[in-house]
């Protein structure tokens, strides 16, 4: 098993990511540096809101790159399969996604971390 940094997602946007049709990610933070390589995206069925917040049933669904980060613009609200646009919040952009085969259970947490987890 080897480590790798996480980033849940509420579904169906894991699944959005893993099948390339979401390519932006938008949230109101940064990560810590750039690029990240091989992020693990977790889809779980419910938002995260507290600090410590976890979600035991979480499922991989896809490795990515992230590749920068900007503000999110109002023109991108097809490519990160959003409802619609706010100010101040950050698209992520995606690349290098390798989508993760079968049903392969990972906790989801808030924010970016680290999960043990084999290719």
């Amino acid at each position: 098993m080897a480590k790798h940094l996480a980033l849940s997602i509420v579904a169906p946007h894991g699944e959005n990511i893993a099948r390339g049709i979401k390519t932006l990610e938008v949230r109101s933070w940064q990560p810590p540096s750039l690029p990240l390589k091989s992020i693990l995206i977790v889809e779980n069925e419910r938002y995260l809101h507290a600090e410590g917040d976890i979600d035991p049933n979480g499922r991989a669904v896809a490795i990515v790159d992230v590749s920068h980060v900007e503000p999110w613009l109002p023109t991108e609200v097809e490519a990160a399969c959003s409802s619609g646009w706010q100010p101040g919040f950050f698209a992520w952009h995606l690349e290098n996604v390798r989508p993760v085969l079968g049903n392969r259970r990972v906790t989801a947490a808030r924010k970016l971390y680290e999960v043990e987890f084999s290719d």
